[in-house]
């Protein structure tokens, strides 16, 4: 047994790290770039630092050093301020004499002097990535500015307990950096999250819904009232959705249209064939009425028969292009007249004012159809309009040349088009003004007119509804009009 065709199921993507995750890991280094940068700065200013404090306590030795009579000063003693400023010596300059005020252990050869009185901040940096890339113990200079009457004041020292400070000082900020980027990251996120990655979760998710069944309603986006940027998406997005909608359900109206065409075709084309018949029967009788109306309904039944073949040409995808060439407008109106039932003895006056001798460049019977559609729905808005305030029923066409354009206007004095409608006028199934109407006359005959490379529009400050119909003259190659008269 044959099972029913199933929808294909689209396959499952791969979870993958959504938005907000992203978010988060592009934080966290940001963060921590952030503060590599101000690392930087920052270990310089502490090695610096740590070299004026010992500047500084090295000139507080050097005054008790200095205070002593004739400097004699105990061994014992010495050795106890210099281990007090973890220094191996102390010296200051006074004049021209270098004077050196204690002493320990005095290193065989010195690794660097750091002078700490004209000191930029690139040798700053420079110098403490220098002495923490460093390995060993190597003995170190300073010189800084002394006090009293001293130039600058010496000091030796050892680098190993300043590079150690300086590594626990690095570790302090790293640690301080990661606590600092997670509470960071943490609360980025959550602003980011709610102000972003939600309203972004709630488009995508009405896009897959929308995708799912793009004819229900309940599927469209309800926009929230932001006035930013994701406000407007919302609002755009809630639009097209309302609009596709729309389409949708007037495409489904068209394809049932189509159906229920097609159903009826076959039938009706035979009954129009067997009218064919009849009336080509009813020909032959000699009755000078009969003969005089019988050429215009064997006409009716073949245009009848033609559009049953076509299958209401509507329907289709498109219309057939237009068979043109240069026609006289008077006996199309006569004809549309006669089609349209607006006799002599009609309720409504009929007023034709066209130029003598017009012709347009056109195919007669789709000229023909745009006519009666227009005159049809006139017809029909002033059977529907009240006339009790005694005013004349009438539908006038006009028709004039302007150089290499014909314009043809359908008039009429009913009560015109509603400004709701006039939104919508051209389009199928949406000016349909009575009941059992399709609403199809005007999206034919705007087609038809379009075909012809001419416009259609409803003319604007009239009485009643005035439809303006342009119809521009083929161009003509001046090769073909010369080869033309060189053959005549």
């Amino acid at each position: 047994m044959d099972l029913p065709d199933q929808p294909a199921l689209r396959p499952r993507e791969p979870r993958r790290l959504g938005l907000s995750g992203k978010l988060l890991l592009l934080t966290v280094p940001l963060v921590m770039i952030a503060a590599s940068l101000l690392y930087v700065p920052a270990i310089a200013n502490f090695w610096v630092n740590r070299l004026n404090d010992r500047v500084a306590a090295a000139n507080t030795a050097a005054l008790v050093l200095d205070a002593a009579p004739l400097g004699m000063v105990p061994d014992s003693l010495s050795r106890q301020i210099l281990k007090s400023i973890n220094a191996r010596a102390v010296a200051i300059k006074m004049g021209q004499q270098r004077r050196l005020l204690a002493s320990d252990n005095l290193p065989t050869a010195i690794g660097h002097d750091i002078d700490l009185r004209d000191m930029t901040a690139w040798e700053a940096i420079t110098g403490s990535f220098r002495m923490m890339l460093e390995t060993g113990n190597q003995a170190i200079r300073i010189v800084g500015p002394g006090v009293g009457n001293a130039q600058f004041i010496e000091i030796v020292t050892d680098e190993q307990p300043l590079r150690q400070a300086m590594y626990r000082f690095s570790r302090n900020v790293v640690v301080v950096a990661l606590i600092i980027a997670v509470l960071t990251a943490g609360l980025v996120y959550l602003a980011l999250h709610y102000l972003f990655v939600r309203p972004m979760r709630r488009l995508t998710a009405s896009l897959v819904g929308f995708h799912e069944n793009p004819e229900s309603s309940a599927r469209i986006i309800v926009p929230s009232q932001r006035g930013d940027e994701i406000g407007v998406a919302e609002r755009e997005l809630s639009d097209m959705q309302r609009d596709l909608m729309s389409m949708l359900h007037q495409k489904s109206r068209l394809a049932a249209l189509g159906l229920a065409v097609s159903k009826i075709n076959h039938d009706l084309r035979n009954l129009l064939a067997s009218a064919q018949l009849l009336s080509d029967q009813l020909a032959s009788v000699p009755d000078p009425r009969v003969q005089r109306f019988a050429p215009k309904l064997v006409r009716s039944l073949e245009r009848a028969i033609a559009f049953c073949q076509s299958t209401l040409s509507y329907g289709r995808a498109q219309e057939a292009a237009p068979d043109r060439r240069m026609i006289l407008i008077e006996p199309v109106v006569l004809e549309v007249r006669e089609t349209a039932g607006l006799g002599n003895d009609a309720s409504i006056a009929w007023v034709a004012a066209i130029e003598r001798g017009l012709a347009v460049d056109a195919d007669p019977d789709q000229l023909f159809r745009v006519l009666l559609n227009l005159v049809r729905n006139a017809a029909q808005a002033l059977e529907t309009h009240s006339s009790g305030d005694g005013g004349v029923q009438q539908i006038r066409i006009t028709g004039k040349r302007e150089g290499a354009v014909a314009i043809l206007e359908v008039s009429d004095t009913g009560p015109g088009v509603p400004g709701k409608t006039r939104e919508h006028l051209f389009e199928a199934f949406q000016t349909s003004g009575r009941p059992g109407g399709s609403g199809l006359g005007l999206a034919i005959a705007a087609e038809l007119v379009r075909a012809h490379g001419g416009d259609i529009h409803l003319v604007e400050g009239t009485i009643g509804a005035t439809f303006r119909i342009v119809i521009p003259d083929r161009p003509v190659e001046l090769l073909s009009i010369r080869n033309e008269r060189a053959r005549a």
